[in-house]
This record gives structure tokens, sequence and C-alpha cells, in this order.
């Protein structure tokens, strides 16, 4: 996907895959103090990255879809749920749509593994931002990281 500012696009490759790295470390290491080992874990391996790089190729986001078995912990065992996570927009990069244009490319690669739905735990700062792309919560809130959470659905 491609807007004038900006492309979303799977992270394929080992530079993009390192640009959403750099990203998360900015974000959630850097500005909200997530201690950087647990951060990134063995799911980075086998999850579906995507990244939103500036024309300039400078990233301004990220976030992964994790499928099968690998989101079956945090979909309560249903393989046909994937779970969305890691979703991170640069300081400055934030208010010009990038964080939903990455929400709906995890979206369309979920809906490219057939799956019906995706989950996501979001920080309760940002429900309101979820529930705008027809996420709804259930479940009571939770810390992750020291970070208060709500688990949130969309159907597909």
């Amino acid at each position: 996907m491609t807007t004038g500012a900006y492309e979303v696009r799977v992270a394929d490759d080992p530079a993009d895959r390192e640009a959403c790295f750099a990203v998360r470390k900015e974000v959630f290491v850097g500005e909200q103090g997530v201690p950087e080992d647990i951060e990134y874990d063995a799911y980075d391996a086998v999850a579906v990255h995507v990244l939103a790089v500036r024309g300039d190729g400078v990233p301004l986001g990220t976030g992964r879809l994790l499928y099968g078995e690998a989101a079956a912990g945090k979909t309560g065992g249903d393989l046909s749920v994937g779970s969305l996570g890691r979703l991170a927009v640069t300081q400055t990069a934030r208010g010009l749509g990038v964080g939903a244009a990455l929400v709906r490319a995890i979206e369309d690669a979920a809906r490219a593994r057939g799956l019906a739905a995706v989950d996501l735990h979001a920080q309760t700062h940002a429900l309101g931002f979820y529930e705008r792309l027809g996420y709804v919560t259930y479940g009571p809130e939770f810390p992750d990281a020291g970070i208060a959470h709500r688990a949130m659905r969309r159907a597909l």
C-alpha cells in the first residue's frame, strides 16, 4: 500500500526486518521503557512483519502478525485467529495515518493466510484507536511489561 507520503509493505528482506526492530527499539524500549530483553522474542523469527517507510526510505512504523501455533497462546488456542502485535509508530510519524495503514496491512496478511479474525493486546491508552478500526475489547485489564492492556478482536 502506498500513499503520497509513505509505503507499507511486508518486511521480507533483512534490511526491512532491521528497520522494524529499530522502530520497536525507539518506541518501546526508548520511549516506553520496555526492557530490551523482553521486546524481542522467538516469535520474531516466524512472524509476518510489516513496515511503513517514507519515500526517502526512513522507517516510520512497524507491526507483526503471528498465526498458527505461534499465535495459539495469545488467541485462546483458536488457530483461525491471528495475533497482531508490536505495533509501533515513530514520534515524528504519529497523526499521519501510519498506524491504521499498518493494522490494515496486518489484516490483509491474516486474510491471505485464511484467518477469520485478528486479536491484539492494546495498551489502554490506545483502545480508542483500535475501536475506530473495528476492534472490540473483551476480558479484564492486565499488565504487560508494566503497562495496562486489554484484549481486543476484530472479525475479518
